[in-house]
């Protein structure tokens, strides 16, 4: 109600779709709607809250770090205690996906890529817990109190992030990069592109090589899909949800239709939205355990060669 009186359009995706600040046809700043990048706007919502959750990211984990280091030996043996209920929860955090998902997967390569695969899960995780934010909400109800451009589309900061399909290609693109260079460093460029035969003898390559090739590029795009695919559906639900006491005194014109039918929906959302919570974690999880699943099945083919090998003397003999 408070955002239909300050002029905003009420819209369930407009906390999933992203908004030109700068250049475009609807940017915020109207004086710049002339300016683009190859047809697209300079600057948009999703951009800022991209560059907002880069830095709560950079803060919460270098708070997080300065917590878990061990103080210093005046303290004794609480030096080694970490301080804190947040560095305790990263601290778990970190050492569970580490020794019971990451390091079953890759091995001794599991120092080399903890860095970039928790900074992935992190980043993830915090763009995902913005989009649960009621800030676009908050936007707009003051844009439209002081006027600011007349309160429509009001907004620099907020919507999910992660549910833009083009931000989620761009992680999956360094993700894929990642593991074509792990596959290129640990088997080397012929073992790399002897991988492309899947196995199979020479002359099947034309046949293998497009497959394998469709494969490789297949991974990062479902990446990009899924976390596209359940960070839309789900705070559009919400949303929609939420919306629906105001739908109920549009149609009926009765307060008391809106407060009975917003209670009752209120109550639905409710749960909902703690699934959406934990929707959150998940996606980021996932987003970054299948990027160690696709390291790994490029760092094991000696391994396997290895154990296969005795096997096969054994059979020849």
């Amino acid at each position: 109600m408070f955002l239909l009186a300050a002029g905003e359009k009420i819209n369930p995706l407009g906390h999933v779709l992203d908004r030109p600040l700068v250049g475009g046809e609807e940017a915020l700043f109207e004086q710049t709607a002339h300016w683009s990048i190859l047809g697209s706007p300079v600057l948009t919502m999703h951009m800022v809250t991209l560059i907002i959750a880069g830095l709560l990211t950079l803060l919460a984990m270098r708070l997080a770090a300065r917590t878990i280091a061990t103080g210093p030996e005046a303290e004794g043996n609480d030096r080694f205690i970490t301080r804190g209920r947040m560095g305790q929860l990263v601290e778990v955090m970190v050492e569970t996906l580490r020794d019971k998902m990451l390091r079953p997967l890759l091995g001794e390569a599991t120092g080399a890529y903890l860095p970039y695969l928790m900074t992935l899960f992190f980043f993830i995780l915090i763009n995902n817990l913005l989009g649960l934010l009621p800030l676009l909400d908050l936007q707009g109800i003051i844009g439209g109190s002081f006027r600011l451009r007349h309160g429509a589309h009001w907004a620099v900061i907020g919507g999910t992030a992660t549910g833009n399909l083009s931000i989620n290609a761009g992680l999956a693109l360094i993700s894929f990069m990642v593991i074509q260079a792990h596959g290129i460093r640990q088997l080397g460029l012929g073992g790399w592109l002897g991988h492309l035969l899947g196995g199979a003898p020479w002359w099947l390559a034309p046949i293998m090589v497009p497959v394998e090739l469709m494969g490789m590029i297949i991974k990062p795009c479902a990446l990009a899909i899924r976390l596209f695919a359940n960070m839309l559906a789900g705070h559009t639900l919400v949303a929609t949800l939420m919306l629906f006491g105001l739908m109920a005194y549009q149609g009926l014109h009765s307060y008391w239709a809106f407060f009975g039918v917003s209670i009752v929906s209120g109550a639905f959302a409710v749960p909902i939205y703690f699934l959406e919570l934990f929707v959150a974690f998940l996606q980021a999880f996932v987003f970054m355990f299948l990027t160690a699943v696709f390291i790994s099945q490029l760092s094991h083919h000696g391994e396997h060669e290895a154990e296969h090998e005795p096997q096969a003397r054994m059979a020849a003999a």
